[in-house]
């Protein structure tokens, strides 16, 4: 037996003796001699839940602020952001279908304690960051819907723990079936509300083309600049936290690890459930950027909050003829839905993080609920001190991202470096070189701009 295989034959014994997420590592059956869509299906559902992260309410202010100010301008950074997020989607999944073992437990077993308690704290943060997207979302629909007050709305989120204890009761292909009917329900509805807003074909595709502006430090009409937006809606999609979660989540398929043709199938298809949803997320994300664009543009103070786009949604002045109260409803209904989808993920995560930078464990209710509670402390503090005023609350909400996109190159520079080492993923499955060579640019790029952006925000406060 070669150095190689003996190497790779020690990461899987390892993992499974202490495999990520446990009570379901492994646990779906796939089958061998079937059809392509019959394996298709059986290996979809990880790429909903991953997707999932790259549609939550974090995303809805920044794009859709994005298109009421630059119009089709940003549409270019929602499509780099995406193919950003298949590239290193893809090798998440890869490092835990080849290793068995998540990017956390990966990370945690090549660095000291020190620098893995650091990189644990990182993370961490960064999923707070999630986590006060997802409540003040969450919590803004329900003042919206059913008129509760703002601080009755943010503590009510602290319970939808409640509905991820409720679902694991189910089984894991359960949860991946209701994220999938909550994620076409989001669709639907974005579809119908882009195609009522009438917007400029021509120029929506042209916005796809990159252009500099993009990148640019200086906004117009005292809006933020582009490249802040662009920083957030970069965090927005491509978010750290979903690279730990795909590379756990892929291991929940069954299949024989020795079995090499049948590992390159698993990674195959485990590809094509990503892409499929990744793409999914980016026409979500599209869709809100055009719909700021197509029925906002040059109302961008009067959609700055989501409380603003659900009035503007009921107000003809803005929204034109088409205003009416059930589009209004329509948008809350999705937002919540957003919220509720990114409350599940984010548990997953929460407990995948810890266990594999901690190698710690407990109840997922009680690491749940110390997660949310850290989420809520800013969140209640800023409603309490501003009122509830929602401006405050979303711009609390867009620096929140623009953290995820800072955190973002400490979760990518090891996921690339194991997936580039022929030593831990195998001669078969190893990046190539010109993946390689990508993905380091993409990291190098992403650290520069992030780099801009301290300065920018430093600045301002000078």
């Amino acid at each position: 037996m070669t150095d190689e295989m003996t190497n790779k034959t020690s990461m899987v014994s390892d993992a499974s003796h202490d495999a990520s997420l446990g009570d379901v590592n492994g646990s779906i059956e796939t089958p061998t001699n079937a059809s392509f869509w019959r394996k298709l299906l059986a290996f979809s559902g990880p790429g909903a839940l991953v997707a999932v992260g790259y549609m939550d309410p974090g995303n809805w202010v920044t794009s859709v602020a994005g298109g009421a100010t630059y119009q089709y301008t940003l549409l270019s950074v929602i499509l780099i952001s995406s193919l950003i997020a298949m590239l290193l989607q893809y090798m998440a999944g890869k490092l835990g279908m080849v290793t068995r073992q998540d990017l956390a437990q990966a990370t945690r077993a090549k660095t000291s304690k020190p620098m893995g308690i650091a990189l644990w704290l990182i993370t961490e943060l960064a999923l707070m960051a999630t986590d006060i997207a997802e409540v003040i979302g969450g919590a803004i629909a329900l003042h919206l819907l059913f008129g509760w007050s703002m601080i009755a709305s943010v503590l009510t989120t602290a319970f939808d723990v409640l509905l991820l204890l409720l679902l694991m009761r189910f089984g894991f292909r359960k949860i991946e079936a209701i994220v999938i009917t909550l994620i076409l329900t989001i669709l639907g509805i974005f579809s119908y509300l882009v195609i009522l807003s009438s917007p400029d074909i021509v120029a929506m595709f042209g916005g796809y083309l990159p252009q500099l502006q993009a990148v640019s430090t200086t906004g117009i009409h005292g809006a933020d600049s582009p490249l802040l937006m662009t920083l957030g809606i970069i965090g927005a999609t491509v978010m750290p936290h979903n690279l730990y979660l795909h590379s756990s989540i892929s291991q929940t398929r069954k299949i024989d690890q020795t079995d090499k043709k049948q590992l390159k199938e698993a990674v195959r298809f485990m590809t094509w459930d990503s892409n499929i949803q990744l793409s999914l997320a980016f026409v979500i994300n599209s869709m809100l950027l055009i719909l700021g664009a197509a029925m906002f543009f040059g109302h961008a103070d009067s959609v700055g909050t989501f409380g603003a786009m659900y009035s503007a949604l009921n107000d003809s002045t803005i929204a034109g003829a088409i205003a009416s109260p059930v589009l209004s409803t329509l948008f809350a209904v999705a937002l919540l839905a957003s919220g509720q989808n990114s409350t599940i993920t984010g548990t997953l995560t929460g407990e995948i993080v810890m266990a594999g930078f901690l190698r710690l464990k407990i109840p997922m209710w009680l690491r749940r609920m110390i997660t949310r509670g850290f989420a809520l402390i800013p969140v209640i503090i800023f409603t309490l001190v501003y009122g509830g005023n929602e401006v405050k609350l979303d711009q609390l909400l867009v620096y929140s991202q623009v953290f995820l996109s800072v955190a973002l190159p400490f979760a990518m520079a090891p996921l690339i470096f194991f997936t580039s080492s022929k030593k831990i993923m195998g001669e078969d499955f190893v990046n190539p070189k010109w993946m390689t060579i990508l993905a380091w640019l993409i990291f190098i790029t992403l650290t520069g701009l992030n780099i801009q952006l301290v300065i920018q925000i430093i600045g301002q406060f000078i």
